[in-house]
């Protein structure tokens, strides 16, 4: 898989989200680790405190190039087939990016009051593989 997604594991709309990717992607390209699997965090050097800001992409090969929020969406819909033709319009659009961008941050800050929180963390088909190694050696 050559990406990573990091989306909180207790969130109805998240977990919704990475439920429909499963099935549009099989596995093939996107792996998923849940916001609470601090292992999967450490092995990417990320930190419960910096997902606050949203859902997370990396690029496995690259494990430093990763986008964040609204930002990680538009980059999941790039790689999507045909994803990009609407992303390209969404950007393309004056103030639109904006806009998504605003909502993006309205709907993660109130995600348990308007969709609910999970009693467990949902884990993915897909997990991402914690025991590789990216971190820098130091």
């Amino acid at each position: 898989m050559k990406y990573t997604v990091i989306y909180d594991g207790n969130c109805n709309l998240c977990v919704t989200l990475v439920q429909l990717l499963e099935k549009l992607d099989k596995g093939q390209m996107f792996a998923y680790a849940p916001m609470q699997d601090d292992a999967a965090l450490a092995t990417f050097d990320i930190t419960p405190e910096s997902c606050e800001m949203g859902m997370i992409l990396i690029d496995n090969s690259a494990p430093e190039r990763r986008s964040q929020g609204s930002d990680a969406a538009e980059e999941i819909g790039n790689l999507l087939p045909w994803g990009g033709v609407f992303v390209a319009v969404y950007r393309a659009m004056p103030g639109l990016k904006w806009l998504g961008d605003r909502f993006y941050a309205g709907i993660r800050d109130n995600r348990y009051l308007l969709f609910g929180k999970r009693p467990t963390t949902y884990e993915s088909s897909y997990p991402t593989c914690c025991h590789l190694n990216y971190r820098k050696k130091g």
